[in-house]
């Protein structure tokens, strides 16, 4: 697969939108994506419930751009809300390349709240870096007590604007998302049994590397494209842990059939996980190493802990 950066245009709007049911879902958004569909021309895409898309479908029929829903997610990447991110601005990215803005309506699913309500903390702070710059307005639908408190706090600190009536306005209580996400565990999407191979390397040894993921996509019965993309996945993120990390670090390896698993450690610290969730610039020669793989990997997903950095990939065939 072949993966090319591109400049980015400014135009990405990241508004909070509070209803409790679906016909207040409704009422709030439909007029907003009905005026930039005659505004704009935009294109609207939804990530809501089958319910809430039935009603916006029939309350939208009108629009000229027609309306589509944005591709539903994995289960390894709804697991990972960096990874939903990098999702969704590849996708976005595309749809934006006609030259016509994308209107998006969202919706939280309370089931992914989890124990701490850290991936919507961590997907909302994440799309502010991944769509940065894209011709997208994205209207998030919350309810105004959601069942876990700190998913509603997160809330308010991940968006820039909120809507009123029918108007997106600045949000006061926004906060960058390293201040967001500076108190944030990211714990690993979930725990694995033991590795089938594990090797400590360092920067004279990244063949080995490439060695032990090319065997292991074979053993999956990868075919030879898709055993390439995690091979060039790994192999970047291996060579940032020892460029940038640590002089040693280690590769763990889980193999199953039509699944591969890569976990990468280095004992190095960094003040973001959210690494390569936007696009380098092309005259920058560095530093795209973490972007390039997520657009390879089927979930990407970094985390800090007290031993290191660990960056985890998976791809199916």
């Amino acid at each position: 697969m072949k993966v090319n950066a591109v400049p980015r245009p400014p135009g990405f709007a990241h508004a909070l939108v509070h209803a409790d049911d679906t016909a207040e879902l409704v009422r709030r958004v439909a007029p907003v994506a009905a005026a930039a569909d005659r505004d704009t021309g935009a294109q609207i895409a939804l990530a809501v419930s089958a319910e809430a898309e039935q009603a916006l479908r029939a309350e939208l029929a009108d629009c000229s751009g027609g309306i589509g829903r944005l591709t539903t997610l994995t289960r390894s990447a709804r697991e990972s809300g960096q990874t939903v991110a990098a999702w969704r601005a590849r996708e976005l990215r595309a749809l934006s390349s006609s030259g016509r803005p994308v209107f998006v309506v969202a919706q939280h699913d309370p089931d992914l709240d989890g124990i701490d309500g850290g991936f919507w903390i961590e997907l909302e702070a994440a799309l502010n870096i991944s769509l940065d710059g894209l011709p997208v307005t994205q209207l998030c639908v919350y309810p105004r007590i959601p069942l876990h408190g700190a998913v509603g706090d997160a809330a308010l600190a991940n968006h820039p604007l909120q809507l009123r009536g029918e108007q997106l306005t600045a949000n006061p209580a926004s906060r960058p998302p390293a201040e967001v996400l500076a108190a944030l565990p990211f714990a690993p999407p979930h725990l694995l049994g033991p590795p089938d191979v594990q090797l400590q390397y360092n920067t004279f040894e990244l063949s080995r590397v490439r060695d032990a993921v090319e065997e292991a996509a074979r053993a999956c019965r990868f075919d030879p494209v898709r055993s390439e993309d995690m091979v060039q996945a790994v192999n970047e993120v291996a060579t940032n842990a020892v460029e940038h990390g640590s002089p040693e670090a280690a590769l763990s390896v889980w193999s199953r059939p039509g699944e591969l698993v890569c976990e990468v450690h280095d004992t190095g610290s960094i003040p973001l996980a959210l690494i390569g969730l936007a696009p380098p610039h092309p005259s920058r020669p560095r530093g795209r190493g973490t972007w390039i793989a997520r657009q390879l990997c089927d979930s990407l997903h970094v985390w800090r802990a007290p031993d290191g950095t660990h960056v985890r990939l998976l791809v199916r065939a």
